[in-house]
């Protein structure tokens, strides 16, 4: 689940009094700044490789090409968007940064303005729409049913073609005759 949802949904639960605004922010901000500064020494640490590695799933690839274009293109602008305006990219950014070398203290100073403003911004959403969060339960709730039936159906297919490949696979083998040759 996306850290915005969660935190907006937090701030529904501050407004409901389960606990204070304050608080939700300060916890969020403290796991963005954890996640954000992990994210960051871990590729100033691996570097290039480790940015060759996301570039190598199809799934990332795409997402760490527009994060390194874009701090390679805008540097500190590229940072302090990635944790406001550009959110989903914030992870790559944050790898990015670490693998290209830029320093350590300006991209923390950046990472952290965007980083509480994220959070304010959230969590206020979250506590100011708060009674529209039921609805929004509900609909998530009564969706589980559609993700499980698409989850099985997948599960399936992707069985289905591994089970096909693996009797291509036999069938276009040469197979030794099981029975020994007689002679007669």
């Amino acid at each position: 689940m996306p850290s915005s949802i969660m935190v907006m949904v937090a701030g529904g639960f501050a407004a409901a009094g389960d606990f204070a605004l304050w608080q939700l922010i300060g916890c969020a901000f403290a796991g963005f700044v954890l996640g954000d500064q992990t994210a960051f020494w871990l590729a100033r640490r691996a570097g290039r490789p480790l940015i060759a590695r996301f570039r190598a799933n199809p799934r990332t690839a795409t997402l760490v090409g527009r994060a390194e274009a874009l701090v390679t293109q805008r540097g500190l602008l590229a940072v302090f968007l990635s944790r406001t305006v550009l959110s989903p990219l914030g992870p790559y950014v944050g790898y990015t940064s670490g693998a290209l070398g830029l320093g350590w203290l300006r991209f923390t100073a950046t990472a952290v303005a965007g980083g509480l403003l994220w959070c304010i911004a959230y969590a206020w959403l979250g506590y100011t729409f708060a009674d529209r969060i039921a609805g929004i339960a509900a609909l998530i709730q009564s969706s589980i049913g559609i993700v499980m039936a698409g989850a099985v159906t997948l599960g399936g297919l992707l069985w289905l073609i591994r089970a096909y490949r693996r009797s291509r696979a036999v069938t276009a083998s040469p197979h030794p005759s099981p029975l020994p040759e007689t002679k007669s």
